[in-house]
């Protein structure tokens, strides 16, 4: 069975097991970034520098802060 097939397998039976539970879609969906967060060590790190650079681009834009 190749990977994507294994995961569209795994991530069918997660998606029953929340429906069957009553389980909202947006815990459901929060529960799988976490977990794919959690499988993938400095992704978390590296997409919060990525955001508080886009925020700093921002407000140095927007005269708010100085460049250095």
């Amino acid at each position: 069975m190749s990977n994507t097939k294994e995961l569209e397998n795994l991530l069918q039976t997660a998606a029953e097991l929340s429906a069957r539970e009553d389980i909202s879609s947006e815990v459901f969906m929060a529960a799988a970034w976490s977990a794919y967060l959690t499988a993938r060590p400095g992704l978390r790190e590296e997409l919060e520098e990525k955001e508080l650079k886009t925020q700093l681009r921002k407000l140095r834009k927007q005269g708010l802060i100085a460049t250095a």
